[in-house]
């Protein structure tokens, strides 16, 4: 027997018709690449939305049809979110800090049709423009005033002049809701970038479940201010979460600086921000050195990387703004759990609280999870033994696009499938997840493991200390030892003596690094992480002939 409700394909375009008609007056704050404050409302970007939907058809965009952008958050950037993919059409975010032969290579790899692009990326696309093989148009994201005087790119579109030519009078379309709607490619760092090809379907139940109150906890009393970019895994699925709960939306467009930042916290009142832990030591900062304080901000989501528990008590105790530790990857569309307290833990002392926020949390609902051994067995959730970190779901991918890399799923003794996230990781008996490495970068010293990340945090929690990396090195006798990289504070002295006496007590001995390596920078990747294979080439051979 069949249930006897409405069947209504969950589509994204039905969020903006939401948010139009239940939250038509709520402001969207865009600080734009033209250097302005601009101001709308969801019913304003509801009606660009639908009038850019109808400029698509008419450049001659198919349903199933891949329209890039290269552009920062922006309330432009919002309205093709909702323009491409509620037209069936499918968004392709390009990462721009990413090489410009990576970004021919995905182009080219999605056959994008179209390119949109802030005039902050014009020298780029002029650069790369004619080795792209399938893009038909080009679309500077801005008004006729600011268009580019002499343009290196033949035919070369304006935005406004294309919302311009039409008007808002279009019907969303209804489909499958299977049916594509955007595509993000893996920020891997070996071997070319695969393609996640998200659904309507995937995405609208990513929505519902980060704006629980135990993931995101977005609301309409929320004004959120997306850090993360909206080209990396579509800014955590915010966007989207703001138009189901009706939240007030403020875009930092450009200028993710701490003084650019928090002067937008400030002036428009925001509740909640996401960003990866980079991004938040520049605001922290700024702020420390002003002597500044948080007057409305009270949440933030840290993921994209392991937050420093350094970094975590800082906001929570100097700021008052509580930290959601959250994990996910692009495959996962991506959030998979967040470090939300159950009530038993909020009657702890500071330290036991600060260690369960620091895991990397609980699934939400929808994300299966487990650890399993070298031969696939799962393991206990004791909280003690790690193993590689395995998950499924609704929003979790299954193949990569166009099937790159053949088949990424692994079978359980059932048959079922499971995304290996190359993670390796405890969950303990109340299903709190913690990540002690990648699998690639897990340091294994006579036969024993160690996890970089937890020294990575305590190097991080001295005063001294900007930025710190733990790789393994060579090593004569112990095959693998751990390494520090770390850079300084500006200003600060500080010797390699002085660091490895800090882990002292903190760590059993042997854990302790070898050395330490004092840099000017540690390279980071097109969304913030660092990059330890390069690392691992620069100084992996650092220890070789220590006995």
């Amino acid at each position: 027997m069949f249930g006897s409700m409405m069947q209504q394909p969950l589509l994204i375009s039905s969020l903006l018709v939401h948010a139009e008609r239940h939250h038509g007056e709520q402001e969207v704050v865009s600080r734009r690449v033209e250097g302005d404050i601009h101001r709308s409302t969801y019913r304003e970007l509801a009606a660009r939305s639908r009038r850019m939907a109808k400029a698509l058809a008419a450049l001659g965009v198919n349903s199933g049809e891949r329209v890039a952008t290269l552009a920062w958050n922006g309330h432009r950037h919002m309205e093709l979110y909702y323009a491409v993919s509620g037209s069936g059409a499918v968004l392709h975010t390009l990462n721009p800090r990413l090489h410009p032969d990576h970004v021919v290579y995905i182009a080219d790899h999605a056959e994008d049709a179209v390119l949109f692009f802030d005039l902050t990326f014009l020298p780029l696309v002029e650069a790369v423009a004619e080795r792209f093989k399938t893009v038909r148009h080009f679309v500077a994201m801005t008004d006729r005033a600011h268009m580019p005087e002499a343009p290196k790119i033949a035919g070369l579109l304006c935005f406004e002049d294309l919302i311009n030519a039409q008007d808002d009078h279009f019907e969303w379309p209804n489909f499958d809701e299977n049916q594509a709607s955007s595509l993000c490619y893996t920020s891997g760092t070996t071997g070319n970038p695969k393609g996640v090809l998200y659904s309507h379907r995937s995405t609208i139940l990513h929505t519902f479940a980060i704006a629980l109150p135990d993931a995101l906890n977005c609301s309409a009393r929320d004004t959120i201010l997306p850090v993360v970019p909206m080209f990396h895994v579509n800014a955590w699925g915010l966007p989207y979460a703001a138009c189901m709960t009706g939240a007030k939306l403020v875009f930092p467009g450009p200028g993710l600086d701490g003084k650019s930042l928090y002067e937008l916290f400030e002036t428009e009142r925001v509740t909640l921000s996401a960003g990866v832990p980079t991004v938040w030591q520049g605001l922290l900062g700024y702020v420390e050195a002003n002597d500044l304080k948080f007057t409305t901000m009270r949440r933030t989501v840290i993921g994209g990387s392991a937050c420093p528990p350094a970094m975590m008590r800082t906001f929570q105790e100097r700021y008052d703004v509580q930290v959601l530790h959250a994990w996910g990857m692009t495959e996962m569309s991506p959030v998979g759990t967040v470090a939300a307290l159950k009530p038993k833990h909020l009657g702890l002392a500071s330290d036991a609280r600060m260690a369960v926020q620091a895991t990397q949390g609980r699934a939400v609902y929808g994300v299966d999870m487990k650890i399993v051994d070298e031969q696939g067995a799962e393991l206990a959730w004791d909280g003690q033994i790690s193993g590689e970190l395995l998950v499924r779901g609704p929003w979790i991918v299954n193949t990569y696009f166009k099937s790159e890399g053949g088949d990424p799923l692994v079978a359980d003794p059932e048959g079922r499938g499971w995304f290996p996230t190359g993670d390796v990781a405890t969950i303990d008996a109340d299903g709190y997840m913690h990540i002690t490495d990648r699998s690639k970068d897990v340091i294994k010293s006579g036969g024993e493991w160690i996890g970089s990340i937890d020294l990575e945090n305590i190097a991080m929690a001295h005063p001294k200390v900007a930025m710190a990396a733990c790789i393994a090195a060579l090593h004569a006798k112990w095959d693998e030892r751990p390494l520090l990289i770390v850079v300084k504070k500006p200003g600060a002295e500080l010797t390699r003596d002085e660091l490895l006496a800090f882990f002292e007590g903190r760590i059993a001995k042997w854990w302790t690094p070898d050395d330490v390596v004092f840099v000017d920078a540690i390279p980071l990747g097109a969304t913030g992480k660092m990059l330890k294979n390069r690392l691992r080439e620069q100084y992996g051979r650092h220890l070789v002939g220590a006995a």
